[in-house]
């Protein structure tokens, strides 16, 4: 004799809440920082060639989105471009053989304490 197969959804008696499973709210995606935050972690180590090399390539990323009906309107291209400028711009005004860090970038650290400081707000409103 063989034993029947157990019943699939298995049938418990004591359900339990999926309180634990909950979605927590996050902060609204915002694409102009995504595209910044992304340009950082590209330009970590490199040099003023490479960070010009790089603007280069930015107009034509930015113009090849443009052609998708999803991305025409997306702040992403130009704040990647933007960034790129900004990190062209220090290591420009750097001495000769600088790497970009975004750990030492001023404006990459101000950026960093405003979330902070947005954060711990929403974390009291809450």
């Amino acid at each position: 004799m063989t034993t029947p197969l157990p019943s699939w959804p298995p049938r418990h008696a004591d359900r339990r809440t999926s309180a634990s499973r909950m979605a927590v709210p996050r902060e609204p995606l915002d694409p102009a920082r995504t595209g910044r935050r992304w340009v950082r972690r590209r330009a970590r180590g490199m040099t003023a060639d490479a960070a010009v090399a790089a603007l280069d390539v930015a107009p034509f990323d930015t113009q090849q989105n443009s052609r998708f009906e999803d991305l025409a309107g997306d702040e992403r291209g130009p704040a990647e471009r933007g960034e790129w400028e900004w990190i062209a711009r220090l290591l420009a005004d750097a001495p000769p053989g600088t790497a970009y860090d975004p750990d030492t970038d001023d404006v990459v650290r101000a950026e960093l304490t405003a979330d902070a400081r947005e954060a711990g707000l929403r974390e009291l409103g809450a």
